[in-house]
């Protein structure tokens, strides 16, 4: 028979994150530090996440990892639109991405091209950082355009950025610029503790062809923000900001993540898994016009929208988001099987139309890494007085343990890529 002292060690069960790789994450030093800042990319996948993809049949996703390189991946989209329920489909196109990453566990040197057939397109985009000097630089460019004029959409942009830990400093460029478009845009954000502030130069686009268009104060947008936690989904977080965009709207966001531990149910987990980690999300955004004609144009319809959603584990997702004008929610499932297959399912009511729409979606992954659920070793027992999670194994000794993670710790060497702080260089 054996003896307790032979046992495994308990562990607590952690999920990847169910959408992985994080698109927004793999692609931010090609975006100025001002738009990734303040919670910002933690808010789009709440709010973005599964619920594009109401009003078509069928939303496809292939994401394969070449057995040979692991240094490059494809991702295919394609989606299928009907007009009425399942009696008219046409098929709206599709999408594909090619992406050569120098450093596997550094997003931040890429090169990718980028093809999509509902607007012609092929278009290369390119970012290389050196962190012994701190600066990088960055461009997009695309190669196919019939008939071109001065604008980012045409030529491109190019871009050279300075970045560490509490600093960030950047500027992008037309190639081929008119007068009053230079800069294209420019950015300063910093950090000290837990308050974030940063101000940014975004000329309209097509518009403000003033000879010192950086004197216009609706080319400026400045915010400021107050958080606390990393970006690992490991680490419980939260933020709150407050944005000016253009001098004429203010917008507060609030974002929470929760870390949870709770007590499995799956049979086939052996006897010393005892718990799996749930992930649980809550934000939302209130924006506000600094316009009176136009307040008074949008009272009856304020921009406010909240959102939450739920990561039981690695095979089943749910969120949620509700509007004054309309309310959705997204169901997502993971197959246990290689390869791994998403299902998911989205509905909104329009409440002003009073109106219902759905969408279906499906995504196939052949990645390595987030195809399992870790045992972390971050989690220990640190008392005994309460009951969270029981190990059936130390049932006889009538003793009852919770789990909590050493967050004060900071060591996410050992995590997989999708588990560690993206946070690092703003």
């Amino acid at each position: 028979m054996r003896r307790y002292d032979e046992m495994p060690p308990a562990m607590v069960l952690v999920p990847p994150p169910f959408t992985f790789p994080a698109a927004a994450a793999r692609t931010r030093m090609a975006v100025p530090a001002y738009e990734v800042m303040f919670g910002k990319l933690q808010r789009r996948s709440l709010f973005d996440d599964y619920f594009d993809q109401v009003g078509s049949i069928t939303s496809g996703m292939i994401m394969l990892r070449p057995l040979v390189d692991s240094h490059v991946d494809l991702t295919a989209k394609v989606s299928i639109r009907t007009l009425t329920f399942f009696r008219f489909m046409t098929t709206t196109g599709g999408e594909a991405l090619f992406r050569w990453q120098r450093y596997l566990d550094d997003p931040n040197t890429f090169m990718d091209l980028h093809l999509s057939t509902p607007k012609p397109m092929v278009q290369l985009r390119s970012c290389a950082y050196y962190p012994k000097y701190r600066i990088g630089a960055f461009g997009t460019f695309p190669l196919l355009k019939a008939n071109r004029d001065c604008s980012e959409g045409d030529y491109g942009i190019m871009g050279l950025r300075y970045g560490s830990e509490n600093l960030s400093i950047g500027a992008s460029f037309l190639p081929f610029a008119l007068s009053g478009q230079v800069p294209y845009g420019a950015w300063l954000v910093g950090r000290k503790g837990n308050i974030s502030a940063g101000i940014q130069y975004k000329p309209l686009s097509g518009e403000s062809m003033h000879p010192v268009p950086l004197t216009d104060l609706k080319n400026w947008n400045c915010a400021i923000s107050y958080g606390m936690g990393s970006t690992s989904p490991l680490s419980p977080s939260f933020n709150f900001s407050l944005e000016l965009v253009r001098n004429t709207q203010l917008v507060a966001s609030f974002y929470q993540h929760f870390v949870v531990q709770r007590r499995v149910m799956n049979p086939r987990e052996e006897e010393h898994i005892i718990g799996t980690t749930n992930f649980v999300d809550f934000g939302l955004e209130l924006a506000t016009s600094l316009d009176k004609d136009k307040a008074k144009e949008n009272a009856s319809n304020p921009s406010f929208q909240v959102a939450a959603s739920w990561q039981a584990s690695k095979n089943f997702l749910v969120k949620g988001k509700l509007g004054p004008s309309k309310s959705s929610m997204a169901l997502a499932m993971k197959s246990w099987w290689r390869p791994f297959f998403t299902f998911s399912f989205t509905a909104m009511y329009d409440h002003l139309k009073g109106t219902g729409s759905y969408g279906f979606g499906i995504s196939i992954e052949d990645l390595k890494e987030p195809s399992y659920q870790m045992a972390d070793s971050n989690y220990v027992i640190v008392t005994q007085n309460k009951e969270d999670v029981e190990p059936r194994f130390l049932k006889k000794l009538g003793k009852k343990y919770i789990f909590q993670p050493d967050i004060d710790s900071g060591n996410y060497d050992n995590l997989p890529t999708g588990l560690k702080p993206i946070d690092k260089i703003l």
